[in-house]
């Protein structure tokens, strides 16, 4: 190996070093929430928790001994982008198999789900599970709502450009204005955003009465729209459990779904007094309107399906205009929580309730996903306006002159070519891995073509709900499991950095 070759090889060790620090310090926690409820199996906590945790730790300050950075280039950064959420996962499994005693794949499909924030889940009895174990769960989603690698550029920021790359590589969709010059401050504003919503939710929960557990573990898979509830019949359950302030707890929950989708830049600029943030881009506006295009059509079908002005379910009886709200509150919560890829449930989708023509919304929108710059999944409302508006250039170019120039843009911004090509590359291959991952479904199961298709749409959108019940996924094959595990991280880094462990000439 030459000098050049080993520099690049020992900068990925350095990083990646970094990466198993970090991820082992996160995995102690859960031992203090162990020790907080008195779980009586210490022993399991030991090995599920404090040997990967304290083996991680231990790894990475080796590797940092022994290894120095260098430049770091920017496939590098793609490559070490990858490999940290493969770490992660194979680290975040090891406590579901000593604490569930499942084996080795269901634990790293969870802990893979978890952090790209899918909520894709392959357990049940989650109301009967250890308590660290259920915070573990919630805790993979919050650190992974806004990305391991822009924590990592807090944590350990030194200066200098390859943090800015590596942030570029697991954030590239974040474009436009910065709210702080240099990628470091931009990622602390971020954060700071991120925090002040997790305290506000979690305060507002306890206000509602939940308890600190139940605030804390429902805001961190809301906020990073990860959808990973304590409790098996997900948000339903504090209806069905008969809280209070149920209602408003699905209100608040919704609220917080919807700012999770959102660019957290908007975010920046609202809280800088500029309440025109909230409508004033293309893609706030086609956000609005595709929320309201669900919600309005959804509750058009119900009302030739359903008796709209009677409601009844899960003990709650209502009837007149109370009960419209009701109906409205619940196709809401279920079109927010597709859309953001929270994936939520205060209703099962596969239910009556919801006919065909909204799961086929349902579907529309595990593809479009949030906005550029939010902890959502799917192709981002951003790209839909994109291939909207270049479709409406292409017929313009037929009633103009071929010699007129029509450029592309979005809110006064000409959009470049390599842009464009990035949205069709991404879209393109976004395709064809749905394709390849329901096809891979159907070989390996029993499943229908329905089903089959719908299961890789969760996972490519980082959406959790799919048509697949929880216990057909548990039996799932293998390549099946696998299959997904690839689409959560392909969808969750928005395919590009995962292209590099497909190319010879890198690893050459």
């Amino acid at each position: 190996m030459n000098e050049y070759y080993k520099k690049r090889f020992f900068t990925i060790i350095y990083y990646l070093s970094t990466i198993c620090i970090i991820s082992g310090v996160f995995l102690l926690l859960p031992v203090l929430i162990g020790l907080i409820y008195r779980e009586p199996a210490f022993e399991k906590l030991v090995k599920g928790f404090l040997l990967p945790g304290t083996a991680g730790i231990f790894l990475g300050l080796i590797g940092r001994i022994i290894t120095k950075p260098d430049q770091l280039f920017l496939k590098d950064s793609m490559f070490i982008c990858a490999s940290s959420w493969v770490i992660l996962t194979l680290l975040g499994g090891i406590p579901y198999v000593f604490l569930l005693k499942t084996s080795y794949i269901n634990g790293c499909f969870e802990a893979m789900s978890g952090f790209t924030t899918t909520g894709i889940t392959v357990l049940t009895g989650l109301d009967h599970m250890p308590r660290s174990i259920l915070f573990w769960r919630a805790l993979t989603q919050w650190i992974g709502g806004l990305g391991i690698l822009s924590m990592f550029v807090i944590l350990g920021f030194k200066g200098g450009a390859s943090p800015s790359k590596l942030f570029m590589a697991e954030s590239h969709k974040i474009k436009g204005a910065k709210p702080a010059p240099g990628i470091f401050h931009t990622a602390k504003v971020l954060w700071k955003i991120y925090i002040i919503f997790t305290l506000a939710e979690i305060t507002l929960l306890i206000f509602l009465r939940l308890d600190l557990f139940d605030a804390v573990t429902h805001t961190f898979t809301t906020i990073s729209t990860g959808g990973f509830s304590i409790y098996d019949s997900s948000i339903a359950y504090f209806r069905q459990a008969g809280y209070i302030h149920h209602h408003l707890i699905e209100v608040v929950i919704i609220i917080f779904m919807i700012l999770g989708g959102m660019n957290f830049l908007t975010h920046y600029r609202i809280l800088k007094g500029n309440l025109k943030a909230f409508f004033d881009s293309s893609e706030m506006r086609y956000f609005w309107m595709i929320i309201l295009f669900g919600i309005s059509f959804i509750f058009l079908r119900a009302m030739i399906n359903t008796d709209i002005v009677s409601y009844q379910y899960n003990g709650v009886s209502a009837s007149g205009v109370k009960a419209i709200l009701l109906h409205i509150k619940d196709i809401t919560f279920q079109c927010v929580s597709i859309l953001t890829t929270t994936g939520f449930a205060t209703r099962d989708i596969n239910e009556a309730y919801f006919g065909a023509f909204a799961r086929q919304i349902f579907l529309i929108f595990m593809v479009i996903g949030g906005c550029a710059g939010s902890t959502g999944g799917g192709v981002k409302v951003i790209r839909i306006a994109i291939l909207t508006k270049l479709i409406r250039n292409r017929i313009y170019r037929i009633d103009s002159s071929r010699l007129a120039r029509l450029p592309l843009t979005i809110d006064g911004q000409i959009i470049d070519d390599d842009e464009i090509k990035r949205v069709f590359t991404i879209f393109f291959v976004w395709i064809l891995l749905l394709i390849a991952g329901g096809l891979i479904t159907a070989f390996f199961s029993n499943l229908s073509g329905w089903q089959s298709f719908s299961g890789m749409f969760s996972a490519l959108g980082n959406i959790g709900p799919c048509y697949i019940s929880v216990r057909e996924m548990i039996n799932l094959h293998p390549v099946i499991k696998l299959t997904y595990i690839t689409g959560m991280l392909a969808g969750r880094l928005e395919i590009i950095p995962i292209l590099i462990f497909f190319n010879r000439r890198f690893f050459k």
